[in-house]
């Protein structure tokens, strides 16, 4: 019950009432207006007992020294105030203590969400085969090596081995690879991916708590639980605030025998200006940030961010589009232009539901060109597709599928074969007939301004790391590409993580760059974590301290430039701040200050920090 009203009093209504009461003391007496009691009650009664809450608490569960707090210091002065009678003084101070706290808990406030969205990902079910039955069971009464079936477009109960049957799997979720993994008997599948076409049977290897999906969700709550709350810069002054506040107010009080100056120097040794100098700052560069299309989470990302030294990037959907595109076309026939070969593959996948046969259409289509409805067309999974279009007998796929129907693919065809694959890129083969008579190339899409990105990058000496969950080929050549030396490829989640941690226990600072639900955890343990926004997984935004709304990933050079210039905005706000407190306490022990006039001198020196705060939203930043 205490803890509701405590609550109600510190949000922001509350306060904002104080404040209207507040004014109404200062104004009122001025223009010879009387009530029957000081508006500053009201103030001190709203503002006030949640300052004294936390100086309790504080006292009571805090070890250490850590029990002594600017709230304690700042309930002493607010009593001693009332003690004289000064309750303007005694409400001025727990109102603009109030004010920090409202906004600092407004820049540090993590969304839960995305823990939830993964969670809700975990299979429920799954067909338990039982003497060639299918039963379906709970996910979690399923245990090790039992034989399950899982039909097409089916999310996979568990870890397990593939036993019978052939598909692609959607395993985007877990390595955020953009093309579907072709599998066959004998291969690994995870838990949480998705069968793409035909029926398979699995023995499961990992299941419960111990499979793939479960450990991300595990990763992600520890990273989440790892990261430590920004500490108020005033509570680790207080250690020594309050002893030399209370020691001088206390000599001031013997040598000068007059109460009220001690009391003055109580009001003006508040660190009011002190408390609102990190999150005001913090407000005004995560302000700054979002009209530049960037959403900061925290002050301690961007703290953080100024601190980087290694960028990690995740490939798909953030070096790349994460779209596949047709980039080569290839004919073996003199007879057989690009375009031709173009269209009678695209008529042919055009009933097809594999990503590189949607892409080849899709393709064909933007260029406006004829698709002819296929005859007797054939899908095979994890293979390719038989069609008949214009009196030819096409077979398309990969290479496994045309040796299957005893197609020839000669030494010309390999060598361009190999070509592709060297260069990150899917290939499609075209055989009409026994003949291969062509290839169709499609790749993923380079960010035009990654090459830029790791350049600047560079100039700002901040090292970049490839982790990506594609094949080592396609890393490579995309990595060449934008000009990054250092790659790690075919990596699982918790691998990210691992060459994460193995960065930062040499010292280093990392943020990690991503898009997918495979990066939630990386996001999580990184140094900082930056999603990318607008086509990214929400669970990939919600775990990210970062998220660039636009996928303009040249704006992480300009968040490093907009992190050190809020921490140097801060460092000086504190400097002014501690040189007008110090300049009040020495007119407080000459007598020139009352508490009333002290806590004006005191209230302007937080408005001083509040206008340099506010400089940092306009400021220019070169992106």
């Amino acid at each position: 019950m205490l803890k509701k009203i405590n609550d109600f009093l510190a949000g922001v209504p509350a306060t904002l009432v104080g404040g209207v009461f507040l004014v109404l003391s200062f104004v009122l007496p001025r223009i010879g207006g009387n009530l029957p009691i000081d508006p500053a009650w009201i103030t001190v009664i709203i503002s006030g007992i949640p300052l004294l809450y936390l100086a309790i608490w504080r006292i009571i569960y805090n070890p250490g020294i850590s029990k002594i707090s600017s709230a304690l210091l700042i309930s002493i002065a607010m009593f001693a105030a009332i003690a004289i009678g000064d309750l303007f003084a005694a409400g001025e101070v727990a109102f603009i203590m109030a004010i920090g706290a409202i906004l600092e808990d407004m820049t540090t406030e993590r969304a839960k969400k995305g823990l939830k969205k993964l969670i809700s990902l975990t299979p429920t079910q799954g067909r338990k085969l039982v003497d060639g039955k299918e039963v379906m069971i709970p996910a979690e009464e399923i245990r090790k090596e039992d034989l399950l079936r899982v039909l097409p477009g089916e999310t996979i109960p568990v870890d397990g081995i593939l036993l019978s049957g052939e598909t692609s799997v959607d395993q985007s979720i877990m390595t955020g690879e953009s093309i579907p993994v072709d599998k066959g008997v004998g291969e690994e599948v995870y838990c949480g991916t998705i069968n793409c076409f035909g029926a398979i049977d699995i023995k499961a290897t990992k299941v419960g708590e111990d499979s793939s999906l479960r450990k991300l969700i595990r990763m992600v709550q520890e990273a989440e639980n790892n990261k430590a709350p920004m500490q108020r810069i005033a509570d680790k002054c207080a250690s020594w605030l309050v002893p030399v506040a209370l020691m001088i107010a206390i000599i001031t009080a013997i040598i000068t025998k007059d109460i009220v100056r001690a009391v003055t120097v109580l009001v003006v040794f508040c660190p009011c200006a002190l408390v609102l100098a990190t999150p005001t700052a913090i407000m005004a560069a995560i302000g700054q940030a979002t009209k530049h299309g960037v959403i900061v989470k925290s002050g301690e990302a961007l703290e953080k961010m100024g601190k980087v030294d290694i960028i990690a990037f995740d490939k798909t959907g953030t070096l790349t589009l994460g779209e596949l595109e047709v980039s080569d076309i290839i004919s073996f026939e003199e007879n057989l232009g690009e375009n031709d070969l173009l269209s009678m593959v695209a008529s042919a996948e055009s009933k097809s539901e594999h990503p590189l046969g949607k892409a080849i259409a899709a393709h064909a289509q933007n260029k406006k060109m004829t698709i002819t409805e296929p005859g007797n067309f054939k899908m095979e999974s994890g293979r390719g597709i038989y069609a008949e279009v214009s009196d030819k007998q096409l077979h398309c796929g990969n290479e496994r599928f045309l040796n299957e129907n005893s197609i020839t693919i000669n030494d010309s065809v390999r060598i361009k074969l190999e070509k592709l694959r060297m260069q990150g890129k899917a290939s499609v083969l075209v055989a009409d007939g026994k003949k291969c008579i062509g290839i169709i190339g499609l790749s993923d899409i380079l960010r035009p301004e990654a090459e830029k990105m790791v350049k600047m990058l560079s100039e700002i000496k901040t090292e970049v790391v490839l982790l990506t969950g594609d094949n080592k080929k396609t890393a490579d050549y995309f990595a060449k590409q934008v000009g990054i030396h250092n790659i790690h490829a075919e990596l699982l989640p918790e691998q990210k993580v691992e060459n994460i941690n193995s960065l930062q226990a040499n010292g280093k600072v990392v943020c990690m760059i991503g898009d997918g639900v495979n990066d939630a955890p990386a996001l999580k343990c990184a140094n900082v974590g930056v999603a990318m926004g607008s086509m990214g997984s929400d669970i990939a935004i919600e775990a990210a301290d970062i998220a660039l709304m636009s996928d303009d990933i040249t704006k992480i050079p300009y968040l490093k430039r907009l992190s050190n210039a809020t921490v140097s905005t801060i460092k000086f706000s504190i400097t002014l701040s501690m040189c007008i407190n110090f300049l009040a306490v020495t007119l407080s022990v000459l007598g020139v200050l009352t508490p009333t006039t002290g806590a004006l001198v005191h209230n302007a020196g937080s408005c001083f920090v509040v206008l340099i705060a506010a400089l940092l939203y306009d400021r220019k930043f070169e992106s």
